[in-house]
C-alpha cells in the first residue's frame, strides 16, 4: 500500500523559511480582504460577533426564559455564531483539555507522526494536514489532529494519543460534558422554532447516534500571513460546532458582505450553526461562511468539536413545520454523505454567497 507522504506546516514553519510555497498562497480576488489579523481584533467600529449568556437557557421564570430564547433566536438567524458564556463546562476542565493539545503538539514530529491518518485510504482520523483536494492545488496553513469523541462506543481509542498522560482523561470528560451542552442547546433552539424541545436533537440522531468530532487545528507561525489562511472560507456541514482556542484571534465570518474578525472573549466558547440546523429549519437558523487568518507571533491552537448526524441513516430535509406555500423548501432532501459531496462539488466563496443571499 502506498502511503501519502503529507508535508506538515509546522516543519515548513520551523525550517526558518522566508517566504511560503506556492502552493499556500491564496488566489489574488482573496489576498486583498486579508489583514493583520490582530489589528483586525482590536477594531470597535462595525458589527460584532454577539455574546449570548445561557445563565437563564433553562430559567423557571417564563418571562424571563421568553427573554433568553428571543434573543438567541435573533443570533442564530442573523448570525449563526456566538460566544457563549456561563455554558456550565467548569474553566479547570476547559484548561486540562487546552493544556493537553498543546502538550501533543509540543511533542516531536516523529512522536506525533506515529498518530497519523491517511486520508487516502479513508483513515481520517489522527494527525493530519490537509491534502490538495481543489483545482488549484491549494494548501492551508494548519495541522491537525481529528478523532471521534462521542458516543463512547463508537471511539477508536487506539487513535487517541498516550502522551500527554491526561489527554485521554481529559477530552472523554469534556466530551460528555459538551454532549449535554449540545442537548440544552438544540431544545433552546427547537423551542424558538416553537417546535417540540427534543425535535431538533431527535432529527439529528440523538444521544445515540449524534456524532461529537473533535479536530484541534494547530496553525504554526506564519513567515507571509498576509498571503495564506488558516482555514479557508467554509460553512460547517455539522448539526453545531464548539469552539475552544488559546485567546489569539484568527477566526474571520463573512457578515453583511464583510469580514468581521471575533475577539477573543475569556471563557467563552464560540458555537457555530452548522449546516444541518440550517437544513432543518428551513433556512431560518444561518450557517454563517468563516475562515481562519494566522500570524507571525504567535501560534494559534483552536478545539473544535462538530455535532453531527449519521452519514446514512437520516434525510435531511426541511421539517414540514418550517415550509410554507409562501416559504417553500430551500434545501433538497439529502444524506449527511450526499450533503458533503455535494458541498465539495461546489466551492464556497464569499461572493457566491453574497449573491446567494441577495
Amino acid at each position: 500500500m502506498v502511503v501519502t507522504i503529507v508535508p506538515r506546516v509546522e516543519s515548513l514553519a520551523s525550517s526558518g523559511v522566508l517566504s511560503i510555497p506556492k502552493e499556500y498562497v491564496r488566489p489574488q480576488e482573496e489576498l486583498t480582504s486579508i489583514g493583520d489579523i490582530f489589528e483586525e481584533e482590536k477594531k470597535d467600529e462595525g458589527p460584532q460577533v454577539p455574546t449570548i449568556d445561557l445563565r437563564d437557557i433553562e430559567s423557571d421564570d417564563p418571562a424571563v426564559r421568553e427573554k433568553f430564547r428571543a434573543e438567541l433566536k435573533r443570533v442564530a438567524s442573523e448570525w449563526g455564531v456566538m460566544h457563549l458564556v456561563n455554558h456550565g463546562i467548569p474553566d479547570e476542565l476547559i484548561e486540562r483539555v487546552k493544556k493537553a493539545g498543546e502538550e501533543f503538539f509540543g511533542l516531536p514530529i516523529e512522536e506525533k507522526e506515529k498518530y497519523a491518518n491517511d486520508q487516502t485510504s479513508g483513515k481520517i482520523q489522527g494527525y493530519g494536514s490537509k491534502l490538495a483536494n481543489n483545482a488549484s492545488g491549494q494548501l492551508e496553513w494548519e495541522d491537525y489532529y481529528f478523532h471521534l469523541v462521542f458516543p463512547e462506543d463508537k471511539r477508536d481509542m487506539t487513535i487517541w494519543p498516550n502522551t500527554p498522560a491526561d489527554y485521554k482523561v481529559a477530552t472523554e470528560e469534556y466530551a460528555r460534558v459538551l454532549r449535554s451542552l449540545a442537548t440544552r442547546v438544540l431544545s433552546a433552539l427547537s423551542a424558538c422554532l416553537g417546535l417540540e424541545e427534543d425535535r431538533l436533537e431527535k432529527e439529528v440522531g440523538g444521544l445515540e447516534e449524534m456524532l461529537l468530532q473533535m479536530k484541534i487545528n494547530y496553525y504554526p507561525k506564519c513567515p507571509q500571513p498576509e498571503l495564506a489562511l488558516g482555514v479557508e472560507a467554509h460553512t460547517d456541514v455539522s448539526a453545531l460546532t464548539f469552539i475552544l482556542h488559546n485567546m489569539v484571534p484568527g477566526l474571520q465570518l463573512f457578515y453583511e458582505g464583510k469580514w468581521v474578525t471575533a475577539k477573543c472573549v475569556p471563557n467563552s466558547i464560540i458555537m457555530h450553526i452548522g449546516d444541518t440546523i440550517e437544513i432543518l429549519s428551513n433556512g431560518k437558523y444561518k450557517s454563517i461562511l468563516h475562515r481562519g487568518l494566522v500570524n507571525k507571533e504567535k501560534v494559534r491552537i483552536s478545539w473544535a468539536v462538530f455535532c453531527e448526524p449519521p452519514k446514512e441513516k437520516i434525510i435531511l430535509k426541511p421539517l414540514p413545520e418550517m415550509v410554507t406555500e409562501a416559504e417553500p423548501a430551500l434545501f433538497p432532501p439529502r444524506t449527511f454523505a450526499q450533503h458533503i459531496e455535494h458541498k465539495l462539488f461546489r466551492k464556497d466563496n464569499p461572493e457566491d454567497e453574497a449573491k446567494s443571499s441577495e
